[in-house]
């Protein structure tokens, strides 16, 4: 080979390595980064992604949505603060129960907001005499921090979160750990890690397994990427060097074979942004006791929308099972 053919060879694996390199740093920026000046701005646009779209409450769910959100604004809570293990100021928000028989903490998904997609529930939870904490997660709302980390530093925060409720429960009643979508994997993440006795149970409706796993449907959904070594290679990079995580720090594998406390499981049959086979897969790596219900016809985050007779009798039939 000549010294040229040589040069051009360099010079185009290295076009090549830079194109990569470049395609890894946005899709960094675009799902890990969070720009706190242009949130509403960013939260619009992430809205109008049309697989976005599809699967949120918003799209045949809209005035239940919209209505328990509204009932959320009006209540009189209480704010809260932790400090966490990396020394971000989180806020969260508590709303106590008449005659509370029990303490809920709710765990929101990527990139939504303490008064969401959770808040059709947490009405419903007040409403049967339970407290309930809307924690708002690192990079969200009133807390701190810059970057979503998929569960890898979320998970510390939850487990924060509860011994902090923990300490404050003067009557000891029983805790339950709620999440959905990336809130409901750092539940299941943080199962892993000492709590509090109090701590009863976990519900987690539509988590993913893994940040790696996420990534690829991501990556396919979005892209149409369906072969991305090199690109989760240089993901991973990024956020090692300015994120200070690692993709394989968010994955429920581990926590899932250590867990002693039972899990409820929900997911929507036809949601296509964390796929049902996460919750499957999780539900195998569980040990401890577990129930997997799937909601026919319901899209992520839709599963209470969809079936609310369903999904709330399964919640206080496992409430009442393990209280």
């Amino acid at each position: 080979m000549t010294k040229k053919k040589i040069i051009k060879l360099f010079a185009i694996l290295a076009a090549v390595f830079l194109g990569s390199l470049e395609m890894g740093w946005r899709f960094f920026n675009m799902v890990v980064c969070c720009k706190r000046g242009e949130q509403k701005k960013e939260r619009k646009k992430w809205f109008e992604l049309s697989h976005i779209r599809e699967n949120h409450p918003q799209n045949g769910y809209a005035r239940e949505y919209n209505e328990s959100k509204a009932w959320c604004f009006e209540q009189n809570m209480q704010d809260c603060y932790i400090k966490s293990i990396d020394g971000l100021k989180l806020h969260a928000l508590y709303l106590p129960a008449e005659a509370a028989k029990r303490i809920v903490i709710l765990s929101h998904g990527y990139r939504g907001s303490r008064f969401g997609t959770l808040s059709f529930m947490a009405k419903y939870l007040h409403e049967h005499q339970c407290d309930v904490l809307f924690i708002e997660h690192r990079c969200c709302g009133d807390s701190e921090g810059k970057y979503i980390t998929f569960g890898a530093k979320e998970q510390w925060d939850v487990q924060q979160w509860a011994v902090y409720m923990a300490e404050r429960n003067k009557e000891k009643l029983p805790i339950y750990l709620y999440g959905q979508s990336m809130g409901a994997a750092s539940v299941l993440m943080a199962s892993g890690h000492t709590l509090p006795p109090e701590v009863k149970g976990l519900i987690a409706d539509c988590g993913f397994q893994s940040m790696e796993r996420q990534m690829r449907d991501m990556a396919a959904n979005w892209f149409h990427l369906h072969h991305i070594p090199l690109l989760l290679m240089e993901l991973d990079w990024f956020c090692s060097l300015l994120a200070g995580f690692h993709m394989k720090d968010a994955d429920t594998t581990e926590a899932m074979k250590k867990n002693k406390r039972p899990v409820l499981f929900f997911h929507g049959e036809k949601d296509t942004y964390v796929y049902p086979n996460n919750s499957f897969q999780n539900y195998m790596l569980c040990r401890a006791e577990k129930e997997l219900v799937i909601i026919p016809g319901a899209r992520h985050l839709c599963s209470a929308y969809a079936d609310p007779e369903l999904y709330q009798h399964k919640m206080m039939e496992f409430f009442e099972k393990y209280d």
